[in-house]
């Protein structure tokens, strides 16, 4: 038997709801088909975006949306999508497909998106291609509330009122797609354009993302800290920097050869979870040189592309980056978020990647057609995290499992958190492919008297398809019982367990 043990009286940190973030990038079928798809669609839409898809996200309680890009985002002039969509330039996206982009979905659809949501935004700006001076108009354009050459263009496109940035990146992957730039010259052109990231209102401040390092480049982390790090100050309330990004992706066969989203055995399983596990070392390692600048953590860890990257479906466009999602997504997504909740001092936002029909999506359409994904049911599962206040926890009897043992992993994963309401969430993974474990949850005081619980489990393999949209869906779990002031139940094999406490 496992004990997980709850200590309800130590708060370990506060979880931010952007742990729970997204990311939508002009890439394959995400922006266009998957979240709109124009006004005069046949498919049901509010202002062109899909109402099932908004439908389905608002009920996920998705807190924030990052947006153009991804590599997308440092070739992308925002002037070419506003105005007039007939009159709007058309191009070639060379990232990803080599197919035309139309430039329809722009701006204001970005944000019109976002108010139907009621999500934070997110937006990433330029700086591989694009000037400072492009940025800076494009702030202008978005937030400012006065009489100025971009406030004019803005109300001249059909919006009086300025919009609300919350989040803004100053490129992205600028060590790679983004410029292939050495860390010091990155470093000096985020001084230069985060300076013209102006704050119009000083009562609602853009948080400022600074491009980081690329899984274990702990040498990019070093360098750009190094050269732009400024302490918030009198004259500068923010410093240079709100957070600082961090991508890693889970390729269970490596970089080149990847391997397919459904096809694997046991060892193959346990190896990508292994490779989900691996985000703790970097948040670990990053976080320690990140404490030598800022030791009271006041820039966020802002993990804002993460999830499995497999080979893509057979059939489909290989620049659309379209995969298939298993239980053994939902195991990653599960152990990842219960990671970001464990070290949410420092991390502040994480976005997966991406929201619809690319990569460790949460939804996939057809046509007229949307499933839901494992992965979605888990940020469903996991949504009453979203801020909440960390407890201290632990599981007393876990063991590593695995076939092989480079890659082994710990028998169940789990994180546990109290809402305002004093209601005690609990997130348990078990990662075994095969063996069902009895669980023991004990509290410091805490008499459970109320319950509420949802599971998802399901083989392995199993995934949603359009001809089975249900095969894997969250589903009651009532195969608990309270004994002598604890709370026992049997976790399956290949299972994520959510549990409501009071």
């Amino acid at each position: 038997m496992a004990k997980l043990v709850i200590n309800e009286k130590k708060k370990k940190g506060h979880i931010n709801p952007e742990i729970y973030g997204h990311f939508s990038e002009h890439l394959g079928r995400c922006i266009y088909e998957g979240l709109y798809v124009g006004e005069d669609s046949d498919i049901p839409n509010v202002n062109g975006m899909r109402k099932d898809v908004v439908d389905a996200l608002k009920e996920m309680q998705i807190p924030v949306l990052r947006w153009p890009g991804g590599c997308f985002a440092d070739e992308y002039h925002w002037k070419d999508g506003i105005g007039p969509k007939e009159k709007r330039k058309k191009m070639i996206n060379t990232h990803w497909g080599g197919v035309v982009e139309d430039n329809s979905f722009g701006t204001h659809e970005f944000f019109e998106l976002c108010e139907q949501l009621g999500c934070k935004t997110y937006v990433n700006g330029n700086v591989g291609s694009g000037t400072v001076q492009e940025m800076s108009e494009w702030v202008e354009y978005i937030t400012f509330d006065g009489v100025s050459p971009m406030a004019d263009l803005r109300k001249q496109n059909g919006h009086e009122k300025p919009w609300k940035i919350d989040y803004f990146g100053v490129g992205n992957e600028n060590w790679g797609c983004g410029g292939n730039m050495m860390p010091e010259y990155y470093a000096n052109l985020y001084r230069r354009y985060q300076t013209y990231v102006r704050q119009y209102h000083p009562e609602q401040p853009i948080r400022k993302i600074c491009g980081g390092p690329n899984v274990a480049d702990y040498f990019w982390t070093e360098k750009v800290l190094k050269t732009c790090y400024e302490p918030p100050h009198p004259g500068n309330a923010h410093g240079y920097m709100d957070g600082l990004s961090l991508h890693y992706y889970v390729h269970p066969e490596g970089w080149e050869i990847k391997g397919s989203a459904t096809e694997f055995d046991d060892k193959v399983w346990y190896k990508t979870l292994a490779k989900a596990k691996y985000i703790e070392e970097l948040i670990n390692r990053h976080g320690a040189i990140m404490d030598q600048y800022d030791p009271e953590k006041k820039i966020g860890m802002i993990v804002d592309e993460w999830g499995c990257w497999f080979t893509v479906e057979p059939g489909t466009n290989p620049g659309f980056l379209y995969q298939q999602n298993t239980m053994r997504d939902a195991l990653v997504a599960g152990v990842s978020l219960n990671i970001f909740n464990k070290h949410c001092d420092r991390v502040k936002m994480a976005c997966i990647a991406q929201m619809v029909n690319v990569l460790q999506s949460v939804i996939l359409t057809e046509g007229p057609k949307m499933i839901l994904t494992p992965t979605y049911h888990v940020f469903h599962m996991y949504k009453h995290h979203q801020d909440a206040d960390l407890l201290e926890s632990y599981i007393d009897g876990n063991r590593q499992i695995g076939e092989d043992e480079e890659y082994r992993v710990p028998l169940l994963e789990e994180s546990v958190s109290v809402s305002a309401d004093g209601c005690v969430n609990i997130t348990l993974n078990n990662l075994s492919v095969k063996e069902d474990v009895p669980v023991e949850v004990s509290f410091a005081e805490l008499k459970p008297a109320e319950v509420t619980a949802a599971i998802l489990t399901q083989e392995m393999h199993a995934h949603n398809t359009f001809e089975e949209p249900e095969k894997v869906k969250e589903e009651a779990f009532t195969a608990y019982e309270i004994k002598d002031g604890k709370l026992c139940f049997t976790a399956p094999a290949c299972s994520v367990i959510s549990l409501r406490v009071k």
